[in-house]
């Protein structure tokens, strides 16, 4: 079951870290143009928006769907209908949104390789216990990525904590069937769990002054 978790937000241009992709890059007038303040500033604040939305609007689900059905009933809601939930609300703002993770429950939710080596910088952080932000970085020049981390929160241990402790057993049962190379469990409150991965379309066009 893909419990929704927090997501650490910051709207502070001090906390946004801007990038390019590792892949070997364009040179000279084809070289993609680094992101302006302005732009940086416009998708951090739609990738907040639009984690934030999604967290809100899973959440609730999720919530509901739990004090209906249970812990089993949940995580079958859960396998169903998150994904697509997420790609409805991406779609309004013409993006694309996932949660991903270096230890994953859906197979759906396995990383790319722009999203392994983000969720390695922020693991290495992690280990370094060093602040985690979200971060906007450009992938080439028609796309950028916005990352937020996310964090267990105590809700989230029913289905997703440690066996015979905080993990529901109800819920245990229903993970082993449903997804059976689960990897997302053992977490405490306050773990960091993974990231919240959207990308947005560039048009540098409507940011000319």
């Amino acid at each position: 079951m893909r419990i929704v978790n927090g997501v650490i937000l910051f709207l502070t241009l001090g906390s946004l870290a801007i990038s390019c992709d590792s892949k070997p890059a364009p040179t000279g007038a084809d070289a993609p143009q680094p992101l302006t303040e302005a732009e940086a500033a416009y998708f951090q604040e739609q990738g907040q928006r639009l984690a934030q939305t999604a967290f809100e609007v899973l959440s609730s689900r999720l919530q509901a769907a739990m004090a209906q059905d249970g812990p089993a009933g949940a995580i079958a809601y859960c396998q169903v209908v998150a994904n697509p939930l997420l790609d409805s609300l991406a779609q309004a703002r013409q993006a694309t949104i996932r949660r991903t993770s270096l230890k994953i429950r859906n197979p759906l939710d396995a990383p790319d390789s722009l999203e392994q080596q983000a969720l390695q910088q922020y693991a290495d952080r992690v280990d370094r216990q060093e602040a985690l932000a979200p971060e906007v970085k450009l992938v080439d020049g028609q796309t950028v990525a916005y990352y937020a981390p996310i964090k267990v929160q105590p809700q989230c241990l029913a289905c997703h904590g440690e066996s015979g402790k905080t993990l529901n057993p109800v819920a245990e049962n229903a993970l082993r069937s449903a997804y059976p190379e689960d990897q997302a469990l053992g977490y405490r409150d306050g773990d960091w769990r993974g990231l919240w991965s959207i990308r947005f379309i560039r048009d540098p066009k409507q940011f000319v002054q």
